[in-house]
C-alpha cells in the first residue's frame, strides 16, 4: 500500500531563506596508510566546497517525547498529549522490553478508550540500525476524532522508568530543521532552526508561514557529559531565524566542550488546515577543538622530486603537538595573459603537518591545461577533522608562490592521468603481498552479514558490532585487506561509504584490482539516515548499542561527500531496495522506523537518500530490507543480486 513519502522534491527541501552562515584532536593514521595526493578539474570546484548547511536539512513528520514514569502509592504512571490530525494514529513506545505499560487513550471529548481493547494493532518491534536496536511496542488505530488526545501510561512501581513516545503525524505536514553554520568548533554559538513545509493545491512545497503556524518552538541540547540545556525559539530575526514573523524560527547554543551534543527542535502548532500539530527533529552535532590554526598569509610550492612534473605546496600551520592527519582541501587559481583569473584545479585529501607546514602534493601540468599564468593564489582553503569533517581552520584566499615550470607542454596536449589526481602511486604498494580477493565487508554495529559461500575468491571481513568512523573504517578495510596484492569489495550499509572513503584517500589493493567493478555497495545511506540522530537522542537515556556515528547523519554524510572525488565515485555500483508493496495491508520494513523514513525505504536507508551521485546505479529492487528481521528478507541474501555481484567484482 502507498504510504507517506517526503513532501520535497527530493531532499532537501528548497528553501528560500538562505542559512545566515563547527571531537577532539584528530586521529593520527595508521602508519601503514599512504595519503593520495588529489587534485581534480575546476569543474568538480562546486561539490569539493563546503556544503550549505540547508542541504542536511531534517524533513519530520514526526515526533520523538520523552516518557519518564512516575511512581507512586498504587503504581507508576504518566500522560502525554497525543495529536490526532487526520483520524488515524500510529505511535511507537520505546523502552524497556518488559515495562509491561497499560495503554489508554482519552479523545477531545472524553471518550475513553483502552489499547489493548481497540487498537487497531499492536506489535513487538524494534527501532535502531543493525546492532543498535531499542525494544518498541507499535500501536495503530483508525476512525479517531480529530483533535487532541491524551495517551495516558500505567504499570506497577516496578515499571517505574525511563522510555520515549515515537508519534507518526499526518506527511502533509513537515517540520523543516537545519543548523544555521557548520563551524562546530569549541567556543562557538551554533544555531538551529525549525519551520514548517507543505504541499499546496497545486502541488508545491511551500514553507514556513504559509504552511501552518508554529505556536510553540523549544530546542534541547544534551552535551557530551550529559548536561542538558533548553531554549525557547523565537521567530523574531534575532536568532539566525530570518525575517521576523516569516515562519521560521530559530535559537542559539554555545558549545563549551569536545564531543557530541544531541539538539532536539520540537514544534506545537497548527497546519494549514487548522488541524493540532507537534513535530520534532534530532540533531547529532560533533563540536571538536582547534586543534590547528593558520599561521600565514602566503603559501609556496616547492619541487618534489619523486616525479619531474610534481610540486608540494606548503601552507604555514600551527598544530598542536602530535594532531594526526587532518582532510584539507583547497583551489588553485592563476591569471591569463590579460590579467583575468583563471581557475586551475582543486587540491586535497588527508594531509599531517610536519614542521609548521601543511602539503599538497600538485602537479605542474594543471598549470598548464589550464593556460595559467601568475600571480597564483589558493581560494577557499579549508582544513577538515578527519573523523568529522567539521572545518578547524580556513582562509578565503591565500598568495601562492609556484616555481618556474618544467613542463614545456601547451594545453591541448595535457591528458589527465593517475598521478595529476591521485599522485604517484607508491613503488612498493602491496609488493609484500600475493593473489586477489574479494572483501565482503558488513556495515555500522553489525558483522558476518554476506553469505560467503555465494562469492569465489571471497573473504569476510569482521569488526563485529562496532562504531567506527568512515575514515576509522576505512583504515581497517586497508589493513584486512594487505594479506592480498588487489582486492575489490562488496559491501553492506556503512561499509559501502568506507571503502569508498578508502579508495578516495589512502592507497591500498583496491588500486591494483582488475575488473568490472571495483566497489559494490548494498543499503548503503550515501547520504545518511534520519535514524542516526534519533538513535543519539535515544542514547541520552539509556544507551543504545554500538554509539552515535555522526558521519551516518544527514549533515555528517553530506560534508563528507563534499570532498569525495568523481573519478572514485564512478567506481562505485550500488544497488538499493525498499518492502514489498502490497495493495491491500499497510507495508513496511520495520514498523518502528517506518514512522519516520520516507517511502520508499528498506527500515534503515530511503531510497532517495541511498542515491551516491556519480556513481553507478545498478537499480532497486522490492520485497528485500535493510537486514535480518525485518518484515522482507534481508537484501544482502538475494541469491540472484549476489551472484551478479560476484561475476562482475574486480579482484
Amino acid at each position: 500500500m502507498k504510504k507517506h513519502q517526503s513532501i520535497s522534491v527530493g531532499r532537501p527541501l528548497a528553501f528560500a531563506i538562505t542559512a545566515a552562515l563547527g571531537l577532539g584532536a584528530a586521529t593520527a593514521a595508521s602508519a601503514d596508510m599512504v595519503p593520495k595526493q588529489l587534485a581534480g578539474s575546476p569543474s568538480e570546484f562546486a561539490a569539493m566546497r563546503a556544503p550549505d548547511p540547508v542541504q542536511a536539512t531534517i524533513h519530520s513528520r514526526s515526533a520523538l517525547v520523552p516518557v519518564e514514569m512516575i511512581a507512586g502509592k498504587s503504581g507508576a504512571a504518566w500522560q502525554g498529549a497525543l495529536p490526532v490530525e487526520n483520524g488515524k494514529l500510529r505511535f511507537a513506545l520505546l523502552g524497556p522490553d518488559d515495562a509491561g505499560w497499560d495503554v489508554a487513550l482519552t479523545g477531545p471529548a472524553g471518550q475513553k478508550l483502552r489499547a489493548a481493547d481497540t487498537a487497531k494493532s499492536s506489535r513487538a518491534s524494534t527501532f535502531g540500525i543493525e546492532g543498535a536496536q531499542v525494544p518498541a511496542r507499535m500501536y495503530e488505530f483508525g476512525n479517531l476524532a480529530k483533535g487532541m488526545w491524551s495517551l495516558d501510561l500505567a504499570g506497577n512501581a516496578k515499571s517505574a522508568g525511563r522510555g520515549f513516545l515515537l508519534i507518526e503525524g499526518d506527511a502533509g505536514t513537515e517540520l523543516a530543521s537545519y543548523a544555521t553554520h557548520g563551524r562546530q568548533l569549541v567556543g562557538e554559538s551554533l544555531g538551529l532552526t525549525a519551520q514548517l513545509a507543505a504541499i499546496d493545491g497545486a502541488g508545491k512545497a511551500i514553507t514556513g508561514a504559509g504552511a501552518g503556524r508554529i505556536e510553540r518552538a523549544t530546542l534541547t541540547v544534551t552535551g557530551p557529559d550529559g548536561k542538558v540545556e533548553t531554549f525557547a525559539m523565537f521567530d523574531d530575526g534575532l536568532h539566525g531565524d530570518g525575517a521576523a514573523g516569516d515562519g521560521l524560527f530559530g535559537a542559539v547554543f554555545n558549545a563549551v566542550q569536545a564531543g557530541d551534543h544531541v539538539a532536539q527542535v520540537i514544534i506545537e502548532g497548527m497546519d494549514k488546515a487548522g488541524n493540532q500539530i507537534l513535530r520534532s527533529a534530532e540533531h547529532l552535532l560533533p563540536f571538536v577543538d582547534r586543534s590547528i590554526s593558520l599561521a600565514g598569509e602566503r603559501a609556496s610550492a616547492r619541487i618534489d622530486k619523486s616525479a619531474a612534473t610534481r610540486l608540494t605546496i606548503d601552507v604555514p600551520v600551527s598544530a598542536a603537538k602530535n594532531a594526526g592527519h587532518y582532510r584539507a582541501f583547497a583551489e588553485v587559481w592563476g591569471r591569463d595573459s590579460a590579467g583575468n583569473d583563471v581557475p586551475v584545479a582543486w587540491v586535497g585529501g588527508m594531509v599531517t603537518p610536519a614542521k609548521g607546514k601543511l602539503g599538497f602534493g600538485f602537479d605542474e601540468r594543471w598549470v598548464a591545461k589550464a593556460g595559467a599564468q601568475a600571480p597564483f593564489e589558493l581560494r577557499n582553503l579549508r582544513i577538515e577533522h578527519p573523523d568529522h569533517f567539521v572545518t578547524v581552520a580556513s582562509a578565503q584566499r591565500m598568495a601562492l608562490d609556484l616555481p618556474a615550470p618544467r613542463t614545456r607542454m601547451k594545453a591541448g596536449e595535457v591528458v589527465v592521468d593517475e598521478m595529476m589526481t591521485m599522485g604517484p602511486r607508491p613503488a612498493d604498494l602491496s609488493a609484500k603481498a600475493t593473489g586477489k580477493r574479494l572483501l565482503l565487508v558488513h556495515g555500522y554495529c553489525s558483522g558476518g552479514v554476506w553469505p560467503a559461500g555465494q562469492f569465489s575468491t571471497a573473504s569476510s571481513f569482521l569488526d563485529v558490532n562496532q562504531n567506527r568512523t568512515h575514515d576509522q573504517f576505512a583504515q581497517r578495510i586497508k589493513t584486512f585487506g594487505a594479506s592480498w596484492n588487489s582486492f575489490g569489495v562488496v559491501a553492506h550499509s556503512q561499509g559501502g561509504a568506507a571503502s569508498l572513503h578508502l579508495y578516495s584517500y589512502y592507497w591500498s589493493g583496491l588500486d591494483n584490482a582488475t575488473g568490472n567493478r571495483l566497489i559494490q555497495s548494498v543499503g548503503t545511506p550515501y547520504q545518511g539516515t534520519n535514524l542516526a540522530g534519533i538513535l543519539a537522542r535515544l542514547g541520552n537515556w539509556f544507551g543504545v548499542g554500538c554509539g552515535t556515528n555522526s558521519n551516518l547523519t544527514y549533515s555528517g554524510a553530506s560534508s563528507w561527500l563534499a570532498g569525495v572525488p568523481t573519478w572514485a565515485r564512478a567506481k562505485v555500483n550500488y544497488y538499493t531496495t525498499s518492502f514489498e508493496d502490497r495493495a491491500w495491508v499497510y507495508d513496511y520494513c520495520n514498523a518502528a522506523t517506518d514512522l519516520v523514513l520516507s517511502d520508499p525505504e528498506d527500515g534503515t536507508t530511503e531510497r532517495v537518500n541511498g542515491q551516491l551521485p556519480g556513481a553507478v546505479n545498478r537499480g532497486h529492487a522490492t520485497g528485500q530490507c535493510h537486514t535480518a528481521g525485518m518484515r522482507d528478507p534481508a537484501q544482502y541474501l538475494n541469491t540472484s543480486r549476489n551472484s551478479t555481484m560476484n561475476s562482475n567484482a574486480a579482484r
